[in-house]
């Protein structure tokens, strides 16, 4: 079974990530294996830092790197400048159950396959991802989409994560039967 892909999405500062670390944490307690993938958008961010031997490693040449400690093993592959695809990036989580993706806006909206919970601060926002985003699974955030009677389910992810999970956990057992 490959994994099922929700997209969280919102404005800057909406609260996105902590509705993922919300759900996240919900979700895993319940026995999900989950994957989170966050764009970043940043020209040349490198995770690893210049001067140590696996920054050394790949400045010589090496295209995979693999630091491994005691609690956790980092892989770093060097893409030579080119944006990987959506389905590369991917293929990265097959081993989870659920796999998260904040950013990737464009990206997401073009893609009906994969699930978005909304993060909205206002009616305005609401509108634009009816019009942009689909399909939309949920809306969650500050402002109360409920006031806009959308057919769309809204639940205050820091106030009732569950209600959300529940969601998710109702279209993983959908997507894990077709």
């Amino acid at each position: 079974m490959r994994p099922v892909v929700i997209a969280v999405v919102g404005r800057k500062k909406s609260g996105k990530t902590t509705a993922i670390e919300i759900l996240t944490r919900e979700l895993a307690n319940r026995g999900y294996r989950i994957a989170a993938v966050k764009h970043i958008p940043e020209p040349n961010f490198t995770i690893d830092k210049e001067g140590k031997d696996t920054w050394r490693y790949a400045q010589s040449g090496a295209k995979t790197v693999i630091g491994a400690s005691a609690d956790e093993i980092a892989t770093i592959e060097k893409v030579s400048g080119r944006s990987l695809s959506l389905k590369e990036i991917l293929q990265k989580c097959k081993d989870s159950d659920i796999v998260f993706l904040e950013g990737f806006r464009k990206l997401v909206a073009e893609d009906k396959d994969i699930h978005k919970i909304v993060v909205v601060k206002s009616a305005e926002d609401v509108a634009e991802a009816i019009r942009t985003f689909e399909p939309i699974l949920a809306f969650t955030g500050s402002y109360s989409a409920e006031r806009l009677n959308q057919k769309i389910p809204y639940a205050d992810i820091f106030k009732n994560g569950k209600k959300i999970a529940d969601l998710i956990e109702r279209v993983v057992g959908k997507e894990a039967v077709t």
